[in-house]
């Protein structure tokens, strides 16, 4: 059995990390989900991915220990998309969905935060424990001072500490917290949401979210209005940007095309 099992409705694919007993990645693991998460990407059928992890104590513990002290090099080659496939992969310009089944603690949280949302089971915990083994976890130490009160992150950074899914939800780095026999559910429910919806609009959404994370409001606003941005540009050349204004003006929904 695949330790990185994927499957599809329609235009959503469902990945699933099934490594018992903990979820872990390890190099192997890591280059296949970039295999997935690049197919993805690249794949026009497809509109939306759920991540989520086999079983129901854990969504991901991170880096494969065991497999470190057998030779895995914590700085060797995760593959394209980084680690787990989707912390640094370029271009994943497409809606990605955690569904945070149990643990996720040191990189299984960064797995997490590389999505675009995160739902989770009222049991899940979260935790950023490198810091007891000396070490730092280096995407949560970019990602999550910016994505929660500063000295709340801090002090998950520094401490290594546990928190609940109630906390996680309070701080905003969730997006629900779901009865474990709900949590699925939700997610797919929200996939085909989203699958539903424009295509072309997603990518740019993306596109400008990164690309102004670190710019001036006006400098990033001149980039959109001039088109300079690749998605910005294909949509407001796109047939799917006169569908959605003759939808519109004819009362009735859209039909994206993504083109």
């Amino acid at each position: 059995m695949s330790v990185v099992r994927t499957a599809t409705e329609g235009s959503i694919l469902l990945v699933t990390l099934e490594r018992p007993k903990a979820n872990a990645i390890d190099l192997e693991t890591s280059r296949l989900m970039g295999e997935v998460f690049r197919d993805f990407r690249e794949n026009d059928s497809l509109r939306v991915a759920i991540i989520t992890g086999g079983g129901t104590k854990f969504f991901c513990s991170g880096w494969d220990l065991k497999a470190a002290a057998d030779g895995d090099a914590a700085d060797g080659d995760y593959g394209v998309g980084g680690f787990g496939g989707l912390q640094e992969m370029r271009g994943m310009n497409k809606p990605v969905i955690a569904a945070v089944n149990g643990i996720a603690c040191g990189g299984g949280l960064e797995l997490a935060l590389s999505a675009d949302m995160i739902l989770a089971a009222d049991h899940a915990t979260f935790a950023l424990p490198e810091i007891r083994s000396g070490t730092v976890a280096d995407a949560a130490s970019i990602k999550l001072p910016k994505r929660i009160p500063y000295h709340i992150a801090m002090e998950l950074l520094l401490t290594g500490r546990w928190f609940d899914a109630a906390e996680a939800k309070n701080w905003g780095l969730v997006n629900e917290v779901l009865p474990a026999d709900q949590l699925m559910d939700r997610a797919w429910e929200l996939a085909r949401q989203l699958a539903s919806g424009p295509p072309l609009a997603y990518a740019a959404i993306k596109e400008i979210v990164r690309d102004a994370e670190d710019a001036k409001f006006q400098d990033a606003m001149n980039r959109i209005t001039k088109r300079q941005l690749d998605t910005i540009d294909r949509l407001y050349s796109s047939e799917d940007q006169m569908e959605g204004a003759r939808a519109f003006a004819e009362k009735r929904d859209p039909v994206w095309k993504g083109k």
